[in-house]
């Protein structure tokens, strides 16, 4: 089962940045851009700068997860920066008390893709109530934060949990299941199969022998 690759700039070679977008630009379907501000999760990436510098070399479509507090104050910044998807985390919304469905209303005023994200340690059915508002859901397989951890099992069927009840609710076609953490060639079929569309994969693509095959086995295995 084929499924859209997004690999995680994060793990490229920021020393050879321009290889890393070519890598994408020619064998994978969504650049995915962890923005992590050191408060939400225990690490800091990046920001504007080179979020704006790939957005100009870029030939698919750009997702930023944002991974940090008060993320509504960056929508517009991220959306102008060329940003085709963005996500926060529900955790995010709750700690400041804001309502979920009315931050993806607010990026989809934007015109770009919405999206929720959660954490391994939130219960999948919490996102439940703001999916007619999400284009997508992104579910952590790992703690958000650094790259290159273990895939977490339990989110196969975390991830079998959100597309029954999109399916039940006839949302399956409008709203997509983006998987983040521990993914690569031997899981990516499991993934698609329990209802994953989109893969995001950091280091199993930027640190592969082979990068463009690694892209490959990871989209068709």
């Amino acid at each position: 089962m084929s499924v859209l690759l997004a690999p995680s700039i994060l793990a490229a070679d920021f020393l050879n940045l321009g290889a890393g977008v070519e890598l994408v630009n020619e064998h994978a379907d969504i650049f995915h851009l962890d923005v992590m501000d050191g408060i939400l999760v225990p690490n800091l990436s990046f920001g504007f700068p080179v979020v704006d510098a790939i957005a100009k070399k870029a030939r698919k479509p750009l997702d930023v997860h944002l991974m940090i507090v008060k993320p509504w104050n960056y929508f517009q910044r991220f959306a102008k920066s060329g940003a085709h998807m963005i996500s926060f985390h529900l955790e995010a919304a709750r700690l400041d008390g804001k309502n979920a469905s009315e931050l993806l209303k607010e990026l989809k005023g934007l015109g770009v893709k919405a999206g929720l994200a959660i954490n391994p340690d939130i219960p999948v059915e919490d996102v439940f109530p703001y999916l007619d508002d999400a284009d997508f859901v992104l579910i952590m397989s790992v703690f958000a934060g650094f790259g290159g951890q273990k895939f977490i099992p339990e989110s196969i069927e975390r991830i079998e949990k959100l597309k029954a009840e999109l399916t039940r609710r006839g949302l399956a076609d409008k709203c997509k299941i983006e998987v983040d953490g521990g993914v690569g060639a031997g899981n990516s079929a499991d993934l698609a199969k329990a209802g994953a569309e989109i893969l995001v994969a950091g280091s199993s693509v930027f640190r592969a022998e082979n990068p463009a095959e690694a892209c490959v086995a990871i989209k068709h295995s």
